[in-house]
């Protein structure tokens, strides 16, 4: 299946201890780029890092995993080695799982699981509308669906058209600023004091690009405009209710850390995430879609703020964002 395909190309990689391979699929725009661990015929296991990340974000976590599994972590268009979109083009939730959309037909996968990590609603999203495909998701402190307030939404794509518009306006100079390697380091720890020093040269391998005169982020700015695709609460129940299996079992699971405690703090995560794709999914024979959702422990009061349920009926409250 993986060594069949026209247009993906694995090239070796030597950045982790075990054998890691880079992806590249063609898109109409350019490349969706990624890397690959695991066995070529192993269980498929779609990575999907959040907001302003690249795939570097499962680097620490996923050597601790089952080496059953096929491992695919993306980066997401606009995010670390992938290309950006055509000028003019926004970025939002439903491009995102057209992208995965994108690699799962370039990988020709009929069932997979998903891990993903902060944007939850693009694993959710592509589950529910293509729920035969998905047999388990594992949310790494995710909100999941993110329904804005109807009265809000005309607003919300207003501010998002006038930043475009603003951007649109800018030099290139401006739109991409260079800085020295060490420079750029710094920048990204102000911006995300929660992380170590070593998680941001993690995601910096594939955040930061080699022009003239130093170094440039990788990613799109245009990830930065206020998303004008948004849905409601109602939007939202109608996609979660189109997650169908013969058990939908959602388990919240509070462990210690921050936003991005599977890279910090890989040991924590990884036996929790072991267990479930081991007892759930590698040594399952019946199809059984199942939902395991993280949090951090500084974070589980936010929670019910977006998502509550009881066991058969989950109910998604309004989001103010």
């Amino acid at each position: 299946m993986w060594q069949a395909l026209k247009g993906v190309r694995h090239l070796h990689s030597s950045v982790m201890k075990q054998t890691v391979s880079e992806l590249s699929i063609p898109v109409p725009w350019g490349h969706i780029r990624g890397k690959v661990w695991g066995p070529e015929h192993g269980r498929p296991v779609l990575c999907l890092h959040g907001w302003a990340d690249n795939c570097g974000t499962f680097d620490t976590l996923i050597p601790l995993l089952p080496k059953e599994c096929r491992y695919v972590a993306l980066d997401l268009s606009g995010h670390g080695l992938s290309s950006h979109r055509h000028p003019g083009v926004f970025y939002s939730f439903p491009a995102y799982v057209m992208d995965v959309r994108r690699v799962v037909d370039a990988l020709q996968l009929k069932h997979f699981s998903l891990i993903g990590h902060s944007m939850g609603e693009c694993s959710l999203s592509f589950s529910a509308l293509h729920p035969e495909m998905v047999d388990a998701v594992v949310l790494l402190d995710s909100y999941g669906f993110l329904p804005t307030d109807l009265k809000e939404i005309c607003t919300v794509m207003r501010q998002g058209m006038d930043q475009m518009c603003e951007f649109e306006k800018q030099t290139a100079e401006k739109k991409r600023r260079v800085y020295t390697y060490e420079n750029a380091v710094a920048r990204m720890l102000v911006a995300n004091p929660t992380l170590s020093e070593r998680s941001v040269r993690i995601i910096l391998e594939r955040g930061l690009v080699q022009v003239e005169g130093g170094m440039a982020f990788t990613r799109d700015f245009r990830i930065n405009l206020k998303n004008i695709v948004r849905i409601t609460g109602e939007q939202s129940l109608e996609l979660q209710s189109r997650i169908k299996a013969p058990l939908l079992m959602h388990t919240v699971v509070t462990v210690p850390g921050d936003h991005h405690v599977h890279l910090e703090q890989p040991e924590v995560v990884a036996p929790l995430v072991s267990d479930f794709l081991q007892t759930r999914v590698l040594t399952q024979t019946s199809k059984i879609y199942r939902l395991l959702h993280f949090v951090r422990s500084s974070s589980l009061s936010k929670l019910g703020a977006y998502i509550t349920h009881n066991a058969t009926q989950p109910r998604i409250c309004q989001s103010d964002e």
